[in-house]
Protein backbone atom coordinates (compact mmCIF):
# COMPACT_ATOMS: atom_id res chain seq x y z
CA UNK A 1 0.00 0.00 0.00
CA UNK A 2 0.80 3.78 -0.46
CA UNK A 3 0.84 6.24 1.84
CA UNK A 4 -2.22 7.78 0.83
CA UNK A 5 -3.87 4.38 0.88
CA UNK A 6 -2.76 3.54 4.12
CA UNK A 7 -4.49 7.03 5.45
CA UNK A 8 -7.78 5.74 3.37
CA UNK A 9 -7.83 2.84 5.26
CA UNK A 10 -6.95 4.64 8.06
CA UNK A 11 -10.11 7.18 7.96
CA UNK A 12 -12.26 4.59 6.67
CA UNK A 13 -12.36 3.47 10.48
CA UNK A 14 -11.42 6.64 12.33
CA UNK A 15 -14.90 7.94 13.59
CA UNK A 16 -13.59 10.27 15.56
CA UNK A 17 -11.53 11.93 12.62
CA UNK A 18 -14.68 11.56 10.46
CA UNK A 19 -16.87 13.34 13.30
CA UNK A 20 -14.24 16.26 13.12
CA UNK A 21 -14.93 16.75 9.41
CA UNK A 22 -11.29 16.17 8.91
CA UNK A 23 -9.89 16.29 5.23
CA UNK A 24 -6.71 15.01 4.29
CA UNK A 25 -4.70 17.13 1.79
CA UNK A 26 -1.31 15.67 1.47
CA UNK A 27 -0.10 12.59 3.10
CA UNK A 28 3.52 11.48 2.55
CA UNK A 29 6.01 9.14 4.45
CA UNK A 30 6.80 11.10 7.74
CA UNK A 31 4.38 14.02 6.81
CA UNK A 32 1.00 14.65 6.47
CA UNK A 33 -1.70 17.86 6.27
CA UNK A 34 -4.72 18.02 7.88
CA UNK A 35 -7.65 20.52 7.76
CA UNK A 36 -10.98 21.20 9.58
CA UNK A 37 -13.99 23.78 10.75
CA UNK A 38 -14.33 24.69 14.46
CA UNK A 39 -17.74 23.72 14.81
CA UNK A 40 -20.60 25.14 17.66
CA UNK A 41 -20.03 21.62 19.03
CA UNK A 42 -16.30 21.90 19.72
CA UNK A 43 -16.78 25.33 21.65
CA UNK A 44 -15.88 25.48 25.50
CA UNK A 45 -17.91 27.17 27.98
CA UNK A 46 -15.69 30.53 27.10
CA UNK A 47 -17.50 30.07 23.43
CA UNK A 48 -13.99 28.98 22.48
CA UNK A 49 -12.94 26.16 21.24
CA UNK A 50 -12.02 23.33 23.26
CA UNK A 51 -8.14 22.53 23.62
CA UNK A 52 -9.28 18.95 22.71
CA UNK A 53 -10.19 19.87 19.58
CA UNK A 54 -6.59 21.27 17.99
CA UNK A 55 -5.29 18.18 19.92
CA UNK A 56 -7.05 15.57 18.58
CA UNK A 57 -6.52 17.29 14.62
CA UNK A 58 -2.28 17.20 15.55
CA UNK A 59 -3.20 13.47 16.82
CA UNK A 60 -5.17 12.43 14.07
CA UNK A 61 -2.12 14.28 11.74
CA UNK A 62 0.65 12.54 13.50
CA UNK A 63 -1.17 9.00 13.33
CA UNK A 64 -1.19 9.63 9.36
CA UNK A 65 2.54 10.81 8.64
CA UNK A 66 3.92 7.89 11.33
CA UNK A 67 1.89 5.14 9.63
CA UNK A 68 2.32 6.07 5.92
CA UNK A 69 5.55 4.77 6.07
CA UNK A 70 3.52 0.93 5.89
CA UNK A 71 4.56 0.19 9.50
CA UNK A 72 1.80 0.18 11.75
CA UNK A 73 2.68 2.55 14.65
CA UNK A 74 1.25 3.91 17.60
CA UNK A 75 1.76 7.12 19.55
CA UNK A 76 3.36 6.73 23.27
CA UNK A 77 3.71 10.18 24.03
CA UNK A 78 2.30 13.29 23.09
CA UNK A 79 1.72 16.69 23.98
CA UNK A 80 0.26 20.28 23.23
CA UNK A 81 1.03 24.09 23.76
CA UNK A 82 -1.96 26.46 22.67
CA UNK A 83 -0.70 29.35 21.68
CA UNK A 84 -4.20 31.55 19.98
CA UNK A 85 -7.54 30.53 21.24
CA UNK A 86 -9.84 29.60 17.89
CA UNK A 87 -13.91 30.14 17.44
CA UNK A 88 -16.61 28.96 15.43
CA UNK A 89 -15.81 28.97 11.73
CA UNK A 90 -12.03 29.10 11.99
CA UNK A 91 -10.66 26.70 9.60
CA UNK A 92 -7.61 25.28 10.70
CA UNK A 93 -4.51 23.01 9.82
CA UNK A 94 -2.06 20.71 11.24
CA UNK A 95 0.92 19.83 9.17
CA UNK A 96 3.58 16.77 11.29
CA UNK A 97 6.59 16.39 10.27
CA UNK A 98 9.21 13.28 11.09
CA UNK A 99 11.99 15.10 13.02
CA UNK A 100 14.08 11.91 13.69
CA UNK A 101 13.89 8.33 14.16
CA UNK A 102 15.15 5.24 15.37
CA UNK A 103 14.42 2.04 13.85
CA UNK A 104 11.66 1.16 16.72
CA UNK A 105 10.89 5.18 17.25
CA UNK A 106 9.43 8.33 15.69
CA UNK A 107 9.81 12.09 16.48
CA UNK A 108 7.33 14.23 15.04
CA UNK A 109 6.49 17.37 15.29
CA UNK A 110 2.91 19.20 13.91
CA UNK A 111 2.05 22.59 13.96
CA UNK A 112 -1.66 24.02 14.17
CA UNK A 113 -2.06 26.92 11.87
CA UNK A 114 -5.03 28.81 10.86
CA UNK A 115 -4.11 31.22 8.08
CA UNK A 116 -6.94 33.67 8.95
CA UNK A 117 -5.76 34.20 12.65
CA UNK A 118 -3.54 37.26 13.62
CA UNK A 119 -0.98 34.83 15.00
CA UNK A 120 -0.85 32.11 12.26
CA UNK A 121 0.72 29.19 14.49
CA UNK A 122 -2.45 28.57 16.92
CA UNK A 123 -0.50 25.71 18.64
CA UNK A 124 2.44 23.17 18.96
CA UNK A 125 2.51 19.33 19.03
CA UNK A 126 5.25 17.10 19.94
CA UNK A 127 4.57 13.35 19.33
CA UNK A 128 6.47 9.97 20.01
CA UNK A 129 5.40 7.12 18.30
CA UNK A 130 6.29 3.23 18.45
CA UNK A 131 6.93 1.09 15.25
CA UNK A 132 5.11 -1.93 15.36
CA UNK A 133 7.02 -5.00 14.14
CA UNK A 134 3.11 -5.28 11.54
CA UNK A 135 3.40 -3.73 8.13
CA UNK A 136 0.12 -2.15 6.42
Amino acid sequence: MNAAEIVQTMMDKDYFSQWLGIRVHRVETGSCLLSMIITRDMLNGFGIAHGGITYSLADSALAFASNANGIKSVSIETSVSHLVSLKESDEIYAEATLEAETPKLGHYKVRVYAPNAPQNTVALFKGIVYKTTQNW
